[in-house]
């Protein structure tokens, strides 16, 4: 009798689970297709800014998505219709390919090249306060800084201010630099800020994806500055068109102070902190959720301008000189 009745009880309990879980959903091409659609739909942050209608690329890419067709198939027909999204954090990613986009750069020039600065300006004496390589140059400090993802010592970085406080003023070569950590940005950011009283200073502004709408975004916060001690020498950043990300928030919010200058060409943009997830089939994707704004609260997902545009001549780069470098070496003299 005990036996039958757990046997009953087992075959009960086994009936709730049927009835109470939901069963998995078919990891089928349309079923991860749809998902990927529907995903970015509710949570991507730049259809407006773009003008992208949604709905129509997924009347053009979704009749080519077939249960029977391979995963390499499938894989292309979603990173064509990612591509739609004509943005530098797109991304997805199989264990056989990843999707990226990459027309923010690769269409313009390099503007930058690494030998010319390493044998021609830095030469072999040049000093390296991590992450920074650095050198005076014609009485200015040249900084160059690849990665916001190599840590910044703030202690170090003080000093190394500091030491230039005596010269013309500050170069900073944040060229090829396709971003990494904004706490870096503020860290290096507010070392170069020329301060009048204590109040923190908006260097921009950031909004958020609240709901699925294309429209659904919290209210603009500011992004204000650490406090920091007053830097009172001319600044300027040079930048191309690979500066990207945290790299590209970086050059706006410096542009904001009033001892900076941009010069170089149009950053490469990336205005939107990217974000995460995963497909039925485990293939990963990434894409902006945010909206990171200069001043005047506009986004600045498509670049930041300089405000002496320029780029390195074919001679002066064959002679081994760097227009853009010298650029900035003739205004801070």
């Amino acid at each position: 009798m005990k036996i039958s009745l757990l046997l009953t009880l087992l075959i009960a309990l086994v009936g709730c689970e049927r009835l109470i879980i939901e069963p998995d959903p078919a990891n089928e091409p349309v079923e991860n297709f749809d998902l990927l659609w529907k995903t970015v739909d509710e949570k991507y942050s730049f259809f407006g800014y773009k003008n992208i209608d949604w709905d129509e690329v997924y009347e053009r890419y979704r009749p080519q998505v077939r249960d029977d067709m391979s995963d390499e198939a499938l894989f292309a027909v979603m990173a064509d219709m990612l591509g739609e999204l004509r943005d530098g954090h797109v991304n997805l990613i199989s264990d056989f390919n990843v999707a990226r986009h990459s027309d923010w750069y690769f269409d313009y020039p390099a503007n930058y090249n690494e030998t010319i600065i390493e044998r021609n300006y830095l030469g072999k004496d040049y000093r390296v306060v991590l992450p920074f390589p650095t050198k005076v140059i014609r009485n200015v400090g040249y900084i160059r800084y690849s990665s916001f993802l190599n840590p910044i010592d703030g202690d170090r970085l003080d000093q190394l201010i500091d030491d230039y406080r005596g010269l013309n003023g500050i170069i900073i070569d944040i060229r090829d630099n396709t971003g990494g950590a904004l706490a870096y940005v503020d860290t290096l950011a507010t070392r170069l800020a020329q301060r009048n009283g204590e109040e923190k200073l908006t260097v921009g502004y950031v909004r958020y994806k609240d709901g699925p709408a294309h429209d659904d975004f919290t209210q603009t916060f500011p992004v204000k500055l650490s406090e920091h001690a007053s830097f009172n020498k001319p600044v300027v950043v040079l930048t191309n068109r690979t500066v990207y990300s945290a790299a590209n928030a970086f050059a706006a919010y410096i542009a904001t102070l009033p001892n900076v200058t941009l010069v170089g060409d149009v950053t490469g943009g990336g205005g939107g902190a990217p974000y995460s997830g995963e497909l039925l089939n485990g293939w990963k994707f990434r894409f902006s959720a945010n909206q990171l704004m200069d001043l005047n609260r506009v986004p600045i997902e498509n670049g930041v301008e300089p405000d002496v545009r320029v780029d390195i001549s074919p001679e002066d780069e064959a002679a081994g000189r760097d227009t853009i470098l010298e650029t900035a070496l003739d205004l801070l003299n």
